[in-house]
C-alpha cells in the first residue's frame, strides 16, 4: 500500500506560474554611476586604511557605505512616473 495521499485538482506542473510583479524599480545610469562611485570610495578607503590613515580612510568608508551606495539604491529617474 502506498502512503501517498491523493491529490485533487490540477497537477503541480500544469499550474500557471504567478505573473511577475512590477515594483516600479528600474536600475538606470544614475544608479550605476552612484554605485560604482561608492565601490571606488570604499576601495580607496580600505587602501588608505591599510597605509595607516586615521582621518581620510574613515571619511571615505562612511561616504561609500552610508551615502553613495544607499543613494544608488534609492535614486529614481526624474522622467519616470511614480507608481502611486
Amino acid at each position: 500500500m502506498s502512503d501517498r495521499k491523493p491529490t485533487y485538482g490540477k497537477k503541480r506542473d500544469a499550474r500557471k506560474p504567478a505573473p511577475p510583479h512590477d515594483l516600479g524599480f528600474s536600475w538606470g545610469r544614475l544608479n550605476w554611476a552612484l554605485f560604482w562611485a561608492g565601490v571606488a570610495a570604499i576601495a580607496l578607503g580600505f587602501a588608505t586604511l591599510a597605509r595607516g590613515s586615521v582621518t581620510l580612510a574613515p571619511v571615505l568608508l562612511v561616504v561609500g557605505f552610508c551615502v553613495l551606495v544607499p543613494a544608488a539604491v534609492l535614486a529614481r529617474a526624474k522622467t519616470q512616473p511614480s507608481g502611486e
